[in-house]
This record gives C-alpha cells, structure tokens and sequence, in this order.
C-alpha cells in the first residue's frame, strides 16, 4: 500500500485560509505525518487496533478523497480482515461526489464489482447496523446500468432514512443522510426543501462538533444557492482549517466564495486546492481548481493572471485521466474544466471572435461537449458570422436530445438553454431584433427556473447578463439595467454585469446610477490587470483619473 505523508499548501495561500478562519481544535489523523483530516468517529465492531485508520478513512471520505478513501479502507481489510464494515466505505466511495452528475455505466460496473467482492468476503462479517449501511450503498449500484439515478438515489435516502431511525444516537447516520437528502434535490425547486432539511440535521451537529469535516462541507453544498450562500460563510471559512490535508476541503469554499462574489478568497482557496491534487496526482481535482481560478481572476479583470491559468492547461491535460476515481472531482469534471477554461478566458473578455473559433474535443460526456459549440455559436453570432452558428446550434439540439433519451434532466435543460441562447443572438444578428429579445428573455427565465451544477463555478455566460447586452445595443437601455441589475442579484460582483449595468444607466440618461456602478465596477476590479475599455470608463464616470 501506498502512504501519503505530509501534504504541503502554499504558504500564501495556507496563511490566506487562516486569517480567514477562526482558531479551532484539531483532531489529526496520521498525526506523525503531520496529516490533518478533521476529527470523525464512526462506531464500529472491530478491534481498537483498527479504529483510528478507520477513522481516517471515513475522514477521507467526508472530504470526498474517494481514491484515497478507498485505499484506507483496503488498508483496514489488510490489517483487520474481520473488519467486513470496510467494504461500506470502498462502495460507497465508488459513488463518488453524490453532486457529480448522471453516472455512466463504467462507475456503475466498478460499484456493482466492489458490492460483489464485498459479499463474497470470507474474513469477518457485519452486525446489523454495518450491514445496514452497506446494503444502503450497495443500491446506489444495484440493477442494470440503464436504471434511472434518481431511482438509486431515491432508493439509498430511503435507506438511510431507516438508519437513523434504528439508531437514533448514530451521529454518521444523520450526516451521511443529510448527504442523500441533498443529493436528491431537484434543481428546479426553488423552495430548496432538501436543502434546508439537510441544514436542519446538520447545523445543530456542527454546533457541537465544529472540527469534524462531513458536517462543515455538506453545509457548504446545501447552501449553494444564490439565495442561501450567504449562510454558508462561516462553514466555509472553517472548512478548510478542518481539513487541509484534502485538496477539496481546500477547494469546496469557494463554492461559497464564489455565490457571494468573494472572488480573492475564491483564488487562495483554488490555488491551494491545486497545488495539494497536484501532489497526489488526482488532476481532475486539478482541473476543478483551474476552472474556478479562471473564472474568478476574469471576475476581477485580472485577465493577464487569467492567461497564466490557461496556459498550464495543456500540462494538466497530459498528466489527467478521467477514467480515475481520484478525488472529488469526477473525469467528467476535470473534462469540463479543460472545455470551459478556454471558452471562458474567451467570453467574459468578449472576444467574439476567438470564441467562434475555439477547438472542439469530443468527450464521453454530452454536457461537456456542449461547452465548445455554444461558445462558438455565440462568438460567431456577436462577431458578425451568424450563418457559421448554425451547425453548432445543430450539435446543441443534438446533445439536448441525448442528454434527455438518458434522463439527465438537470443537463438537458442547461444545454437547451444555451442552444436557445444561441438562436437569439442569430437572430438579433439578422435584424430579427424583436424576435431575438423575446427569445433571450425566455431563455433567462428558464435559466433562473434551474441551477448551476456543482462542476462549474457559473454559467459561461448567464443568460439574464446576455439579455441586458442584447437589450442595450437595442437601445432599449432602462430594460438592460433591470436585467443586469437582476443579474448581479444572482451572480454578485460578477464584472461583465457591472460593467454593463454602468453602461446601459449612462445611455439612459441616470448619471448617480452610472457613477455608482462604475465606483462598484472599480472597487471589484481594483487590481486589475488588463485595459477593458469598461474599466477606464468606470474612472470618467466615477470622477477618477
């Protein structure tokens, strides 16, 4: 077996998380490599000589460090073979991240082989509660590849349900049900009902377990939602002090940083979180780091830092697998990231014309490779080559369409609005203004009907913040403002939103409205590197020189 010793943070960004976070006891597993995993105590039948290792293994899979999870509970059956309850954490870190999308068949054959070695193990056997939670994780895996997911994760809630009913004093049982209450959310229920149940479990616990790293990072993800992030702040800051020897608790606060437009504190968390995966190798994780950088140094108009992240791409490219289970961050997020850095440097700069021409690489995924043809169907459509949109438009049908013979939902309908997003600008291009406006607001609204996936840091360019460009250049500048303005509601201190809120005031006329978002556009942008025309307007506007 292979032992991770200490894992370094850069020290920046180590002292940035600190004076970000509140002094808190540490509870270390692997204390003599200076390991710090946050304090888990998971009961279970086997000898003391195996608890702490357990333990830590639990730990590791509160963080979401499925390969490493997996490789500690192996450990656990190497040393105590009796120890059977292991198996519990192999399959249900097979799962991987309950938020990483639909599963393809090569996750669901690796689960359903682990579940099989698991029943056919000889060396010790499961009391009733053990085995409680390994069947519950087994029906993650259980049936033909082609069950619907929602159907398996319908199915382990319930479970988990019954667990903590049986066992009203197992404090794991809670968290991890939590977990699956969250996981099977819709993302079109605005009243955020699972969200704020699953808060409901863990917020007391955390109040009396502040170091144990499950309660702080599944807090985090229940609040990832405009309207609740803002709750999320204080989980968010402790995490990763919680657990820093795990490149996802590095990373997972700036899920919240980034709801709440903290974009520096998004920085040092990523930069952090990517050093630390890349030590382990698990460049998914990498990847995931990369794409919430790109996305926050562009938020800042810092575009030459921008620049830099895109240029390590090709690196993280050689050096990424996304058949590995690696960390939190599925192949599949690391294949969106390697899509999305790219189409992002290129959108929020507004180069049109270089998002038209962005290369386009296939995938396993039909969500991932709808990433390259929307960014090119809106470059060419802004940069005066609205006939060259179509066929992207075409592939954006196209991968709707799969997306929905697959039941995904959540994706079918974020492709469709890009393809939606996409006929609009075409249209506008052509003249067809009246028709284009109205094409695009539908698309906001069906935007604003569903969420983010957790794989992204923001949309590559939010359809409200597109009507408002639309609407500007229609001349129909009061109509712009309301939209940027309800943008920056959902997406604060995002700078194309800003910059065009400031924009569309001053055409209509309300220079104070003007001024004060130009002073909002600098105070976001106030370390700049980059000459966006918007920027040294902001300055005439807020009477700067």
């Amino acid at each position: 077996m292979m032992t991770y010793l200490r894992i370094g943070i850069p020290i920046a960004a180590a002292v940035a998380l600190a004076a970000a976070s509140p002094a808190a006891g540490q509870h270390e597993h692997g204390a003599s490599t200076g390991e710090v995993l946050g304090k888990v105590d998971f009961r279970t039948s086997c000898s003391a000589g195996v608890r702490a290792e357990f333990n830590r293994a639990t730990a590791l899979l509160h963080s979401f460090e499925f390969s490493r999870a997996i490789e500690a509970f192996s450990g656990v059956l190497e040393k105590e073979p009796s120890c059977a309850v292991a198996h519990w954490g192999i399959v249900l870190s097979q799962w991987s991240n309950p938020f990483g999308g639909v599963r393809p068949p090569l996750v669901i054959k690796r689960g359903q082989e682990a579940v099989a070695r698991a029943r056919a193990w000889r060396g010790g056997k499961m009391d009733a509660r053990e085995r409680a939670y390994f069947d519950a994780a087994a029906l993650l895996f259980d049936g033909a590849p082609d069950v619907p997911q929602r159907d398996r994760t319908l199915a382990y809630e319930r479970a988990m349900e019954k667990i903590v009913a049986d066992y009203p004093d197992d404090m794991e049982a809670k968290i991890f049900y939590a977990l699956s209450v969250n996981q099977t959310a819709l993302a079109t229920d605005k009243t955020y009902a699972n969200q704020l149940k699953a808060v409901g479990i863990l917020e007391p616990l955390y109040k009396t377990h502040p170091d144990h790293p499950g309660l702080a990072h599944y807090i985090i993800h229940a609040y990832d939602h405009p309207p609740l992030a803002a709750r999320a702040v204080d989980a968010a800051r402790r995490y990763a002090k919680i657990a820093p020897s795990a490149p996802h608790a590095l990373h997972m606060p700036s899920h919240t940083f980034t709801r709440v437009g903290y974009w520096q504190d998004s920085i040092a968390s990523n930069i952090a979180s990517a050093e630390s995966a890349s030590k382990l190798g698990t460049y998914g994780e990498v990847l995931h780091a990369m794409d919430y950088q790109i996305y926050a140094y562009l938020q800042l108009g810092q575009d030459v830092a921008a620049r830099r992240v895109l240029d390590r791409l090709p690196d993280a490219r050689a050096k990424f697998n996304p058949d590995a289970i690696g960390g939190a961050a599925p192949g599949s997020a690391g294949l969106y990231a390697l899509a999305a850095i790219p189409a992002r440097y290129a959108l929020e700069r507004g180069a049109w014309a270089d998002a038209a021409a962005l290369e386009a690489r296939a995938s396993a995924y039909a969500w991932v490779d709808a990433v390259t043809p929307f960014a090119r169907a809106l470059g060419a459509a802004r940069s005066g080559s609205p006939s060259a949109a179509g066929a992207e438009i075409a592939r954006l049908k196209t991968l709707q369409e799969k997306l929905t013979a697959a039941s995904d939902a959540d994706w079918a309908a974020r492709v469709d609005v890009q393809r939606r997003i996409a006929e609009a600008w075409v249209a506008f291009a052509e003249g067809r203004r009246d028709e284009a406006i109205a094409a695009l607001r539908g698309a906001a609204d069906a935007e604003d009907a569903t969420d983010k996936s957790a794989v992204s840091p923001g949309p590559l360019a939010p359809a409200r913040e597109l009507l408002g460009e639309m609407l500007l250049e229609a001349g129909q500048n009061k109509e712009a403002l309301a939209a940027f303005e309800a943008t920056m509601m959902k997406e604060p201190n995002r700078f194309r939103a800003v910059a065009g809120a400031m924009r569309a005031a001053e055409a209509a006329g309300d220079r104070v409205t003007a001024a004060a978002h130009a002073r909002e556009l600098l105070g976001i942008a106030k370390a700049a590197d980059s000459n966006r025309p918007d920027l040294a307007r902001a300055r005439e506007l807020a009477g700067k020189t």
